[in-house]
């Protein structure tokens, strides 16, 4: 039986519910009773040189290449039950130690979530919701123009996994026309998809909805600026469930003051939590969410399993599906 070894924090024990803990024990030898923690890491030297495969999720450690060579000199694989691996998987790498992520399943929740917001925000839901104490409740479709979810413009703004789920649930409307910006998408990959490849200005100034889903890197950082968001139409929507730091926020604040028929709907922001005094608290049409578009509760098994069923294939030479490479890491979230 092969050694291997839960690595990073409790929250592992989440991840990875009894029954498939379980099932992992039977099929391989698991040789240190608790979880690898930075705290007792020393504690078990002697054994972790025999161990092959770990297994983590959120709170995974940040290892140097020195310490993987002292700790792990026989690691095979590290199988990583949650999405981005950019803090800690490219010293593994680049020792020829496989790296998997389960951003294919954190990217299912996503998706969900983001459609959702893009159906109700195209009938104007979050617009016209009546708001417990603000006077008579009118039936009215309110000043603003909502084109419903037929012969409208979405945008999306990244390409990646999320991004191409997203687009995939949009097809399943009627006359939806989807605008892609993502320098990385080939022209043939965009007929595939159905989706017309487009500038970002054009996707701000065209599109009543907006989703971001770029990769979270130093290349992205402050791409959505004030020419950005100025050029938002006065009842569109932007919809962010990508990473905060994309995000010009004092530009996107200005945009909303300026503007009070457009939307914000942010599940991140930069920092995470905002700081107290930030206006995001207090612009109305900027509505803020706590990060639960990714996997929550009983969605975070699922990435637990995506992680079981590539150890199963790799350690039987079979095809796996999310391994990571260097060159992703320069694109990916």
């Amino acid at each position: 039986m092969k050694n291997a070894a839960f690595i990073g924090t409790p929250k592992i024990n989440e991840v990875y519910p009894a029954e498939l803990a379980a099932k992992m024990q039977s099929e391989m030898n698991f040789p240190i009773p608790e979880i690898l923690t930075a705290q007792n890491l020393p504690q078990y030297e002697a054994q972790t040189q025999s161990i092959e495969y770990l297994f983590s999720t959120w709170g995974m450690l940040k290892l140097t290449s020195e310490e993987i060579d002292r700790y792990f000199p026989n690691l095979r694989a590290v199988f990583y039950a949650a999405g981005t691996v950019q803090a800690f998987a490219r010293p593994f790498i680049e020792k020829g130690i496989a790296v998997f992520s389960a951003w294919a399943a954190n990217a299912v929740p996503v998706a969900e979530y983001t459609f959702a917001q893009i159906i109700l925000a195209n009938k104007g839901f979050f617009h016209l919701t009546y708001k417990q104490g603000s006077g008579p409740w009118k039936r009215s479709h309110g000043e603003g123009h909502y084109n419903g979810n037929y012969e409208t413009k979405v945008g999306i703004i990244g390409a990646g996994m999320i991004g191409k789920l997203v687009i995939q649930k949009l097809k399943t409307l009627d006359k939806i026309d989807v605008l892609v910006f993502d320098p990385f998408l080939p022209d043939e990959k965009a007929a595939e998809l159905g989706v017309t490849k487009v500038d970002l200005h054009t996707i701000f100034s065209e599109c009543q909805i907006i989703s971001n889903h770029l990769a979270n890197n130093e290349q992205t950082k402050g791409m959505l600026d004030a020419e950005c968001f100025n050029r938002m139409g006065k009842d569109a929507t932007f919809i962010n469930t990508g990473r905060g730091a994309q995000v010009v926020e004092d530009a996107m604040i200005a945009a909303m003051k300026a503007e009070p028929g457009r939307l914000a709907l942010l599940d991140v922001t930069f920092p995470e939590p905002p700081l107290p005094e930030s206006e995001l608290y207090t612009v109305p049409n900027i509505i803020l969410t706590p990060h639960i578009a990714g996997s929550l509760h009983n969605e975070i098994h699922r990435m637990a399993e995506f992680m079981y069923e590539e150890y199963s294939a790799f350690d039987k030479g079979e095809p796996t599906r999310y391994s990571v490479s260097l060159k992703m890491l320069e694109t990916m979230a």
